[in-house]
């Protein structure tokens, strides 16, 4: 590996360290991610020839700039897929859509809230993505309980539930849906394999995070006691409120869809909900002023656009493209390599380590990075719905819940509850191994014993 490449690694190792020690710096994660990612890039360009072999250095810059604005492409799709799916789910809590979910989610028992909220973030993300899964369920949890030391644990698992819904589903993850759209996993075979180690993953986790819950939820105004609206001083009637709901979470529901219809990338799709939300909030207030003569600006969407947290938008920025520096390297198509012969094929123990790199490491890179690697072959564990490809959905999904920093609904639960790292680290991380190692038992279990006595 050339020296240049060593230096850049060192220089994203040291910045993952300092965006882990936010809590102690104080200084913001998002700024560390931007700095990172300028260093990583600009360390790239002392000598661009290495990595660009036969190119004419006249043409160097060109190239690198080409080599930038490809992975900014890539990464500035998920950007807007968050700041739209973060829009939505604002607009729909401000005014009032989620009040009767909560209704329904409402209980005393602070251990019951934990099973409901796991349960149904873990089925949510299934058809949602997990980012937008963990933006929803907070939006609820907030209207639930406003105990800041509760609230942690139940937006630990809020992520843990959402990565590990994500993992069973076709449609429920970036990784889940390369791998079917390149014909490595069926939807049946992903979903009947998969589904019992996603649940292990949660449930382990479950049981162990409720031991730290004990004595009923406060009340919060009116909402737990008698179960009426804590926002009845909201604009819109009860009617509107349910059409709002339903067109924000229907809509997100049907981005899958949309994708599939267009073939066009799913931020459009979330782009279309938005602007259909928009367009039906805005001919709600012109009749609400039209025969009340009422007039509120700040649940208008043009307001709550600006509510949405920027530097969790900019620290998803400066990750992402620092790690499309190191697939720009070749140091994630070279890790895998290194372990696929360290292990000398031993599936269980590649995807498993593959797994707990994603916690670091973003999962969409090091899936491609296997994809690259393992070609698709006729019959074994490498053929359609094999032991490795599963594996490495499962994998690469709930991997990511060892550290906070691993997993898009990680960051985004991060950033709107401030999670610090070191708090994750040390309550959680344990917690989400456990289930992790669990997970891949069972699935062993499953694929070597049951299936072979049938």
């Amino acid at each position: 590996m050339p020296t240049l490449s060593i230096i850049i690694i060192i220089a994203f190792c040291l910045g993952y360290l300092f965006i882990a020690l936010e809590s102690v710096t104080k200084v913001n994660k998002a700024a560390i991610a931007l700095f990172m990612f300028v260093v990583c890039w600009t360390l790239y360009m002392i000598s661009p020839e290495s990595y660009n072999p036969g190119v004419p250095t006249a043409d160097l810059p060109s190239v690198v700039s080409d080599a930038i604005e490809r992975h900014l492409g890539s990464t500035s799709t998920t950007l807007f897929f968050l700041m739209g799916a973060m829009a939505i789910v604002e607009i729909v809590d401000q005014n009032g859509g989620f009040d009767w979910v909560s209704r329904v989610m409402k209980t005393r028992s602070k251990r019951a809230l934990l099973w409901k909220i796991t349960f149904m973030t873990f089925f949510l993300s299934a058809i949602l993505d997990n980012m937008t899964s963990s933006i929803v369920m907070i939006m609820i949890l907030r209207k639930l309980t406003r105990n800041h030391q509760d609230r942690l644990i139940y937006s630990s698992m809020i992520i843990l539930a959402a990565n590990s819904g994500g993992a069973f589903s076709p449609i429920g993850d970036v990784t889940t849906i390369m791998l079917w759209n390149k014909g490595l996993i069926t939807p049946l075979g992903v979903i009947t394999e998969i589904f019992i180690p996603s649940v292990i993953s949660i449930v382990i986790p479950a049981l162990i995070l409720q031991t730290q819950l004990s004595g009923q939820l406060e009340t919060l105004g009116t909402v737990q006691l008698s179960g009426k609206e804590e926002t009845a001083d909201l604009d819109f009637s009860e009617r509107q409120r349910l059409v709002i709901f339903f067109l924000g979470v229907g809509g997100l529901i049907f981005v899958p869809i949309f994708k599939a219809l267009t073939d066009l990338p799913p931020f459009v799709g979330i782009l279309l909900v938005l602007s259909v939300l928009w367009i039906v909030t805005e001919i709600f207030y012109r009749r609400l002023h039209r025969f009340t003569g009422k007039t509120s600006f700040t649940r208008r969407v043009a307001d709550l656009l600006s509510h949405i947290d920027l530097s969790t938008i900019l620290f998803f920025l400066g990750v992402l493209m620092a790690v499309s520096c190191l697939e720009e390297i070749g140091a994630l198509k070279m890790l895998g390599q290194g372990l696929n012969t360290t292990f000398q094929g031993n599936h269980y123990m590649v995807t498993g380590i593959i797994g707990v790199l994603s916690s670091v490491i973003d999962n969409v890179p090091l899936v491609a990075g296997c994809m690259g690697m393992y070609p698709l072959q006729a019959a074994g564990d490498m053929a359609t719905d094999g032991i490795f490809w599963q594996l490495l959905a499962y994998c690469a999904g709930t991997g990511g819940s060892i550290l906070i920093i691993g997993s898009a609904a990680g960051v985004v639960v991060m950033g709107l509850e401030k999670i610090t790292f070191g708090w994750y680290m040390k309550h959680v991380s344990w917690i989400a191994f456990a289930g992790y190692l669990v997970g891949i038992l069972s699935y062993w279990l499953i694929r070597d014993y049951v299936i072979v006595l049938h």
